[in-house]
């Protein structure tokens, strides 16, 4: 199959540090290469992959810092657009700009959402094109959508067995590992380890717009605290961070569309303490890869829980479910669907 993969472009693919969307797009591309397709990313030129590459900008937006990325994504999905009889698949990764663009081969243009749709900003988009396929990373990121999106399947993230290593003694400490913002909720992490009375690590980044959350409500909790706070880390740095540990919090208060960090701390076998939201209860199976919790009373106790679990069940839940090999088999067959459905033409009539 000939498929075009398409990144955003605001970091490498994979992304020199942070960078959820980006590293999934390399580990599907990477994984569909393995298994015989021709596969040509559109991604910035200091992405790295064994695919054909087809450079958007020069290097990672945000590296070189550029704030708003819209044009130089227009330019590089105008490319892909005068190129498209050369693909059986289009995949989209980057949310929106795609849709007039494209509104002409729905039924070769695809578009995998990656972020959170309770935006109401966005929704004009989604109301005039609910022909265009989507693809969600959970069933419950659907939930703010109007009702008539043309979703064509639901793909969990998966990556490759190696990425993350299985470390079957694990460590001392809990590990919190990500953004540092309000709805992550470093502070409830903070509470938790308090009380157990565990260390807590913290690897977290802080955006300009989170700056005075950290300053003003986590800065303080961590003053006189049993708690280091290690800031942003790149990616071999982060498995061994989530391989020490004893398991990692996730503490969420908001409908986390997936949470690719659970499914890394399930590959080095450390269970995660989860808050029931959004794609929680769809990644861990409580007792068997983490623990699901709905207060802060369940969380600390979940603590003496995890210490029992066994890390080697830990690695099986990931093996048996959140592999890349997987979530390729699963694009593929909804890339099949498409295929076959064979609808070329536009629905202006549902646009209007």
């Amino acid at each position: 199959m000939r498929i075009a993969q398409i990144a955003p472009l605001a970091e490498a693919v994979p992304p020199k540090l942070y960078g959820g969307t980006e590293r999934v797009v390399s580990w599907l591309t990477e994984e569909l290469v393995r298994q015989g397709h021709d596969v040509t990313l559109f991604a910035s030129g200091d992405s790295e992959t064994s695919a054909r590459l087809v450079p958007g900008s020069e290097r990672g937006l945000r590296l070189d810092g550029i704030r708003d990325h819209t044009a130089s994504n227009i330019v590089m999905l105008d490319n892909v657009r005068k190129r498209a009889d050369e693909f059986d698949i289009i995949h989209c990764h980057i949310d929106l700009l795609q849709y007039p663009m494209f509104q002409h081969l729905p039924h070769k243009v695809v578009t995998t959402m990656h972020g959170r749709l309770d935006v109401p900003d966005f929704m004009p988009v989604y109301r005039a094109y609910p022909y265009m396929p989507l693809i969600s990373i959970s069933d419950s990121q659907r939930d703010p959508m109007p009702a008539n999106i043309n979703w064509l399947a639901t793909v969990h993230h998966g990556l490759p067995s190696d990425v993350c290593p299985f470390k079957p003694a694990g460590g001392d400490y809990l590990a919190f590992l990500g953004r540092i913002s309000p709805e992550k909720r470093p502070d409830r992490a903070i509470e938790i380890a308090k009380r157990a009375g565990i260390k807590l690590k913290i690897a977290a980044k802080v955006d300009k717009a989170d700056q005075e959350y950290f300053d003003e409500v986590i800065a303080p909790l961590l003053a006189g605290s049993d708690v280091e706070f290690i800031g942003e880390i790149d990616e071999r740095q982060k498995c061994d961070f989530l391989g020490n540990a004893m398991a990692l919090l996730f503490p969420i208060d908001w409908i986390e569309p997936f949470g690719l960090v659970m499914i890394e701390s399930m590959s080095a076998g450390t269970p995660v303490i989860a808050w029931r939201n959004g794609s929680v209860p769809e990644v861990i199976e409580d007792g068997v890869g983490g623990v699901i919790v709905e207060s802060m009373d369940e969380a600390v106790s979940a603590v003496e829980r995890v210490r029992a679990m066994d890390r080697h069940g830990v690695r099986r839940s990931f093996e048996s479910r959140f592999t890349a090999a997987r979530m390729a088999a699963d694009y593929v067959a909804a890339y099949e669907e498409l295929i076959a459905s064979g609808k070329p033409a536009i629905h202006l009539v549902a646009a209007e």
